[in-house]
């Protein structure tokens, strides 16, 4: 009987524990099986504005002139990576607060490398009972995906 109470207790006194669960489920996504977060064919898991950074990245790349702004996979911070350092290494957590939800992912890329170390922040929000990406941020090396920019010479 004093068991549950003492749960009770111990979880009111805890009210915001990262632990991983649906969100951290959509990010979990692209650390697996080698999936890069700017192909088209993940385009339905993301909303504004990074999904219209994917577009304008993508025109910039099929436009002679153009500048894209993607030059490594943004999941990861990197664009090399051994895939069983990070599969060993990856850990998520996750806070939601109603419709929205960060989700942090921390890994090793290489075993063997000092600076390999990554802490990425993902920002979703609840779209249609669904766990849509709205941005992802490096803490390691300070940037956000939202705040690139594209550019796309314009067809003549």
């Amino acid at each position: 009987m004093k068991l549950p109470l003492l749960a009770a207790a111990l979880t009111a006194l805890v009210p915001s524990v990262a632990m991983a669960g649906p969100a951290s489920d959509a990010v979990k996504f692209f650390y697996t099986q080698g999936r890069f977060v700017g192909d088209t064919d993940y385009r339905d898991r993301f909303i504004e504005p990074v999904k219209t950074l994917f577009d304008q990245n993508d025109a910039a790349l099929d436009s002679e002139d153009g500048v894209p702004c993607i030059d490594s996979d943004p999941a990861l911070d990197a664009q090399d990576f051994d895939d069983e350092e990070l599969a060993r290494t990856l850990k998520l957590s996750e806070s939601v607060n109603g419709d929205r939800a960060e989700v942090t992912a921390t890994f090793r890329l290489f075993a063997d490398e000092e600076d390999g170390s990554r802490e990425m922040v993902w920002t979703l929000q609840k779209v249609g009972g669904s766990w849509k990406i709205s941005d992802i941020a490096s803490k390691t090396n300070g940037w956000r995906l939202s705040e690139l920019e594209c550019f796309a010479a314009p067809a003549e």
